[in-house]
């Protein structure tokens, strides 16, 4: 942990030198400038047009700082499951989305019928959930449960919480009538019960996977 701290602030000191960062720089960003001096990636300029991987990055960043009080902390956590997630879930993204549809039939086929009907159901934000793991959707509370099965090794609880939010705001989504408006609401739902949404959407994984031994 002294040998994490000492290289966090060698690299911190090492932007400041070179005035890429200073006390008005987003600490996101801040973090995300560090990640790409220690994999070498550091543009030369700090006006460069951000990759799909900068925005996976600020996403976690800003939810992580939500949980985590110690800078240093933060850093290792976030730089810790950006790389978990990357190198285990990459690959399963299409996946996800073909389950999501397969579990959310199971639950109420009218809901898909409805949304393919309206031509929406390709259209759900799901980089949202899958990729950036419903960082900016979720409040820290919920989404710290939904983390700590991903770090778990499952990605399917993602699946299953896209469901159950679903579920949930059935009858929102249903008064909803263009893909922009009911993406813009699932971007960003109501935080008042977001816990139970992460419970239901548990119990619903158990439900049609079983109970995994990790979970217990």
């Amino acid at each position: 942990m002294v040998h994490r701290r000492e290289q966090y602030h060698d690299v911190h000191n090492a932007l400041e030198v070179i005035r890429f960062i200073d006390e008005s720089t987003p600490k996101s960003e801040v973090f995300l400038h560090m990640y790409h001096l220690e994999m070498g990636n550091l543009s030369h300029s700090q006006a460069y047009p951000l990759e799909s991987e900068d925005e996976l990055f600020l996403a976690i960043a800003s939810a992580m700082e939500d949980m985590i009080d110690d800078d240093v902390d933060c850093y290792w956590l976030i730089k810790s499951f950006v790389s978990h997630i990357e190198s285990k879930f990459r690959a399963s993204h299409i996946q996800m989305q073909k389950s999501f549809e397969h579990y959310l039939n199971l639950e109420d086929n009218r809901l898909v019928t409805h949304l393919k009907t309206g031509n929406t159901l390709d259209k759900l934000p799901y980089d949202l959930w899958f990729k950036k793991c419903f960082a900016g959707c979720l409040p820290a509370s919920s989404l710290q449960r939904v983390w700590d099965k991903l770090v778990s090794g499952s990605c399917k609880i993602l699946v299953f919480v896209a469901v159950e939010i679903l579920l949930t705001f059935k009858m929102k989504i249903m008064a909803l009538n263009n893909a922009d408006s009911l993406s813009k609401f699932l971007e960003k739902i109501p935080e008042d019960n977001t816990d139970a949404i992460v419970s239901k959407a548990i119990d619903l994984w158990h439900k049609h996977c079983g109970v995994p031994a990790h979970s217990v």
